[in-house]
């Protein structure tokens, strides 16, 4: 149980590490927080987090084949999420604040899940990331313990969704200062700068 107990926690910090740099998922999360609510934000970084247990599972599991697949690949992941990143950003830039109908709130939310999701995944970067995290810490090869390398991957979820609950709680108790000219710079700035990730992203394509 004590070992159980310490593979989970190292999960958790992982996730809780990799998820907490600001980036573009984060001002995505920042956004739809202050426009549709703090569910709307948790939910977006639940699609993050999903995506982490993934590269998780491949990092915990000696998935090697698949990092490598994913890594040879990275250019064209890197365009797919590039120009993902320019819609969203364009999208976001233009969005006019308004309160969505209650029966698009199921609709709004898949697609706030999914979003973070696929842009994710779309990031070889995250991968390496896990891959370095994981050798550093002698977490590579789980000795072919499946339950351990689920405990971890367990803790690696849990610990990137708590700093996404954290970041749409915390963002959440200032939505209600932001008149609806203050929400629309809130769009204009968060688009600008989504898109600039995903130019960014672009240009460093070789």
């Amino acid at each position: 149980m004590g070992e159980i107990s310490s593979f989970f926690l190292r999960g958790l910090v992982i996730g809780f590490s990799i998820a907490a740099p600001v980036g573009p998922i984060g001002i995505l999360c920042i956004r739809r927080t202050l426009a549709e609510g703090r569910i709307a934000g948790f939910v977006s970084g639940l699609g993050a987090a999903s995506a982490d247990a993934i590269y998780g599972c491949i990092a915990g599991f000696g998935l090697t084949f698949i990092s490598s697949f994913l890594i040879s690949h990275q250019a064209w992941l890197r365009l797919i999420g590039g120009a993902f990143l320019c819609y969203l950003g364009v999208r976001t830039f233009l969005a006019r604040p308004a309160k969505p109908a209650a029966s698009d709130t199921e609709y709004r939310l898949a697609g706030n899940y999914f979003s973070t999701f696929a842009l994710t995944l779309t990031n070889p970067l995250t991968i390496l990331s896990f891959a370095v995290i994981f050798a550093g810490l002698g977490l590579a090869d789980t000795g072919g313990n499946y339950v351990t390398a689920v405990i971890l991957v367990l803790g690696v979820f849990c610990g990137s969704a708590l700093w996404w609950l954290l970041l749409s709680s915390g963002v959440s108790l200032f939505r209600a200062k932001f008149s609806t000219n203050g929400l629309l710079w809130v769009n204009r700035c968060a688009g600008a700068l989504i898109t600039v990730f995903g130019l960014f992203a672009l240009l460093s394509l070789k």
